[in-house]
């Protein structure tokens, strides 16, 4: 299905999914909305620390980033509603400025013209939906028009932990998310109202809340009670993991826990679930695309029902994947029930 995007926050997400799309047929970014200057973005986007230099041709034509099948509109704006969408011929806003998560505010995206916005972070408060791939998105509608796709983590832990109920059984489980520091982080100890995000992410492994078990609970509702987990952030740009420890309904060895995974990636959850049997750290795990990638070397059984495994996710490359997954999905929803209407 063909979709006419447009991003506001133009940071490693958005500038991953441009990476990732500039050559798709199917996916028009037809603006992005950012308070840097034009030159700036181009040269973001050209060389990245994480990614390396962009692959292909990109180049600036005044206003407008022109790479592959792409000449996207840099537009100036940081708040929904100071772009209208509907004058660029955007479909789906994706907001990805990390700052705006709330349905009234959301909503001035809408008023702008979009036909539905996608959120790339938790929401605040409820919205139409909330989408984890391989978990819930069929149940999009053409209705659906403000949508959260959640978060890497929540992502991660969904995709395994339903793999896990649906074949083996999960009793409990806890996590933890082992995860790059992120851009609201600082490099030096600075102030914040949060005294542990206050210290230095270049220097700290640096303990945090993580919203992904209560979401995970409220997508399968069987798992209700049964989750709970926390976050470290720790000192390097890209390359995270979630550490899981699940009592499952009877026991199995590493390589039966193994194999359930190795059947997984196979099967319906191919390209959402990934496994390796290479002996990785977290540098290798920079630009996987799935959602989460088993570390099967380092699955622990205690043969009584208790494993422990470690999932790797690239938290802004194969998220930006679900974004666009998801993007593609909406607008095809939205075209069908547009005419049917």
């Amino acid at each position: 299905m063909s979709v006419r995007i447009g991003i506001m926050g133009f940071g490693r997400l958005g500038r991953n999914m441009f990476r990732i799309a500039h050559n798709d047929p199917d996916i028009t970014f037809a603006a992005v909305s950012d308070i840097a200057d034009a030159e700036s973005l181009a040269y973001l986007l050209q060389s990245s620390t994480v990614e390396g230099e962009f692959s292909g041709d990109l180049h600036l034509d005044g206003h407008y980033l022109v790479a592959g099948n792409q000449r996207t509109r840099i537009v100036h704006g940081n708040r929904p509603g100071d772009v209208p969408w509907d004058v660029l011929g955007v479909d789906i806003v994706i907001e990805s400025t990390g700052m705006f998560r709330t349905r009234p505010e959301l909503q001035k995206h809408l008023d702008s013209g979009a036909k539905a916005v996608l959120l790339s972070t938790p929401p605040e408060g409820s919205l139409d939906k909330m989408i984890i791939n391989g978990i819930n998105d069929d149940s999009l509608t053409a209705n659906d028009r403000m949508v959260s796709n959640g978060s890497s983590s929540c992502h991660a832990l969904a995709i395994v932990l339903k793999v896990l109920n649906d074949k083996l059984g999960v009793k409990r489980a806890t996590m933890t998310t082992v995860h790059a520091y992120t851009s609201d982080q600082q490099l030096s100890d600075t102030a914040q109202d949060n005294l542990r995000w206050s210290r230095s992410a270049a220097e700290n492994i640096i303990p945090n809340k993580s919203w992904a078990p209560n979401a995970v609970q409220e997508l399968i509702p069987e798992l209700q009670g049964k989750i709970n987990g926390m976050a470290l952030n720790v000192p390097v740009p890209a390359g995270s993991n979630m550490d899981l420890v699940i009592e499952l309904d009877k026991p199995v060895t590493a390589d039966e826990f193994n194999a359930v995974m190795f059947e997984a990636e196979a099967g319906e959850y191919k390209g959402l679930l990934a496994c390796t049997d290479e002996l990785i750290v977290s540098s290798d795990a920079i630009g996987a695309s799935a959602s989460a990638l088993i570390d099967t070397r380092a699955t622990l059984s205690l043969d009584n029902g208790l494993v422990k495994c470690i999932a790797w996710y690239d938290n802004g490359w194969g998220y930006a994947y679900r974004l666009l997954e998801t993007a593609r999905k909406m607008a095809g929803l939205i075209d069908a029930g547009e005419v049917l209407s």
